[in-house]
């Protein structure tokens, strides 16, 4: 994994910046607790904080090589999980190799083919390269997105990091939010490129963007394509598998211990049963954990969203899959701990406004990080497979807006009811929705006689793939990398994505049920239990201590009239929530007091310059 960041300054020396290049390295300690290092010449200044996967004495950061035209110097985030064969293939072209890390394959990789390197990798990866021998600064990030990667262009170069708070470490990087940050902030679409940060943007995934002194190119190297999809049943359930067999097996390659991420739905039971397989061909076993909370199990209510509770069906992955399993059980003081929230929120520089499920989130990691250094996620598979339930919800199938956005707005009512009534009228938040909408479709290709219902499937697919799942892998990595775990996921290998994505709609659900594909591929090793499951999400905390906690914490900021968040949120309603007399209840009410919550601990961290005119 790690923390990457960096400084190119064509009109400067920044051999004379180390303090600042050391003080935007260190806001990433976390993601790197085990070295750092950086790299100073010239016009290029790069840092690097390591988590040791790969190679844990030579994988070291910066990695440079000298040739006879100029040096090419690397930081380097992510796996690259073909570097076996890249390897290979570079010794036959001559490259000698002085570590076993796969960050001197990538950078050997670069020399021999430039930003080629980038279609030839598989994996997570966001990485920058300053070359010498061109004054020029190459970034490039994975397919899918899994590894963030933000840039700041300034007056005669740029500003990088894997992490917005890297680059506002620079004082050249203000900590703005305009009316467009506050957007993008409060309507869950993950625009492209956006960072939310005023003048600060995302390297796009699959996408290579280089600096030189005259300005800043983009290529895309990759994105989703339509192509025909010609294989029966049979053949695209055991090319489903095939595909996994693979993915999980180059997955489970570290030189640190590792485990897997276990909910008991399909997608983390499917992976970690795969994974036990092949462990236990080796004669290992693998180790699961599962969040839980205190008396959840007793106490579960079903909703629209949850039918069942995760632990019957994890404990049974377990016991079949004969995992060395744990449980990790939170209760509500724990979720409800501002010292926690202020950790999400340092550790995503926003307030993301996930609430409870970003809390357990980042404890469940922390807990792990005890006793592993990588896990195996089954994220994304919802996305590539078709699990939502929107996937079989026929407004969403028919509405003119984000599918996702019609299942929320239901359940968890509008996100940014919290907000003043004359900031909403500023912010036109729906009109922002709705651009982002049509920019966001008018490329998706159909095929040749499609039928309107597979384009309006494929459509819906294109949008969870290319938006929706870009918010919960940041979420995953922020809130993994703020203990130094690091968690692949294995349905994002860019391999499966492009084969599931182009099966039709009607072989996708060909049972009438989600995720008919990886089910039946992967039925051999699942629990019946699991294998009758009905999609669930994420869990949530149903305790109503945890909502009494927030509101008296809500009471705590009321009671600061002057605190800079009600230039933001509407003190009435928020007054409203707080003083009921019995814990809040319903969803909306729970979201807007975290919301809330969120705001004024972000403002009181960052203090951002926050413009709503």
């Amino acid at each position: 994994m790690c923390g990457i960041t960096g400084w190119i300054s064509f009109d400067r020396d920044l051999r004379t910046e180390a303090a600042t290049l050391d003080a935007m390295t260190e806001t990433m300690a976390c993601r790197g607790p085990d070295d750092r290092g950086a790299w100073l010449r010239g016009p290029a200044a790069l840092g690097h904080r390591r988590l040791a996967i790969i190679d844990l004495p030579g994988g070291r950061q910066p990695m440079s090589a000298d040739t006879p035209h100029g040096s090419v110097a690397l930081v380097y985030s992510g796996e690259t999980y073909n570097f076996t064969e890249l390897r290979h293939e570079l010794t036959g072209r001559g490259h000698r190799f002085t570590t076993d890390s796969d960050t001197e394959v990538v950078l050997r990789g670069y020399l021999e083919w430039g930003d080629g390197i980038a279609e030839r990798l598989n994996g997570m990866y966001a990485f920058a390269l300053w070359d010498g021998r061109q004054d020029k600064l190459v970034m490039i990030r994975d397919r899918m997105g899994i590894k963030p990667f933000y840039y700041y262009p300034t007056s005669d170069g740029v500003l990088f990091g894997s992490e917005p708070k890297a680059i506002l470490a620079n004082p050249l990087a203000p900590a703005r939010v305009t009316l467009d940050g506050l957007r993008e902030l409060f309507t869950m679409i993950k625009t492209p490129g956006h960072a939310v940060w005023d003048g600060m943007a995302e390297v796009e995934p699959g996408t290579v963007v280089t600096v030189d002194r005259s300005g800043l190119h983009r290529r895309v190297y990759w994105e989703l394509e339509t192509r025909p999809h010609t294989d029966d049943r049979d053949t695209a359930v055991a090319t489903v598998r095939t595909l996994l067999d693979d993915i999980v097996r180059r997955q489970l390659v570290a030189d640190v211990p590792r485990c897997t991420l276990l909910s008991g739905g399909l997608d983390s039971s499917a992976m970690t049963a795969i994974a036990a397989r092949q462990l236990g061909e080796r004669g290992q076993k693998v180790r699961s954990f599962a969040v839980d909370f205190v008396g959840q199990a007793d106490h579960f209510v079903a909703d629209e969203l949850r039918g069942t509770p995760d632990t019957p069906f994890v404990h049974d992955v377990a016991r079949t899959a004969h995992t060395e399993h744990q449980d990790i059980v939170l209760d509500a003081q724990a979720l409800a701990d501002p010292d926690i929230r202020a950790k999400v929120i340092r550790a995503r520089d926003l307030p993301a406004g996930m609430g409870d499920m970003d809390a357990s989130l980042y404890l469940l990691f922390r807990a792990i990080r005890d006793q592993s250094t990588v896990a195996l996620s089954g994220e994304s598979a919802d996305e590539v497979f078709g699990g939502y339930l929107q996937f079989f919800d026929e407004e969403a199938r028919r509405g003119t807006t984000f599918p996702w956005l019609v299942r929320f707005g239901r359940h968890f009512g509008e996100d940014a009811g919290v907000l003043r009534p004359d900031l909403l009228a500023a912010l036109d938040l729906n009109g922002y929705i709705a651009d982002g909408y049509r920019t966001a479709v008018e490329g998706i290709q159909g095929l040749d006689g499609e039928s309107d219902l597979e384009y309006r499937m494929r459509r819906m697919s294109h949008l969870h793939l290319t938006r929706f799942v870009r918010i919960l892998l940041d979420r995953k990595d922020r809130a993994s990398m703020a203990v130094g775990l690091e968690v692949r996921v294995p349905f994002c290998d860019h391999r499966l994505v492009e084969y599931v994505y182009n099966a039709p709609w009607a072989l996708k659900s060909f049972d009438g049920r989600e995720k008919s594909l990886l089910r039946e591929a992967t039925a051999d090793v699942l629990p019946q239990s699991v294998y009758d499951r009905v999609k669930s999400p994420y869990p949530s905390t149903q305790d109503p201590k945890y909502a009494a906690a927030l509101q008296d914490q809500a009471k705590d900021l009321l009671a600061q009239p002057a605190h800079p968040v009600f230039d933001l949120v509407d003190r009435d309603r928020l007054h409203r929530v707080a003083h009921r007399d019995s814990p809040v209840h319903t969803q909306p009410e729970r979201r807007g007091l975290e919301r809330a919550l969120d705001l004024a601990q972000w403002l009181d961290m960052y203090r951002p310059d926050v413009r709503t005119a």
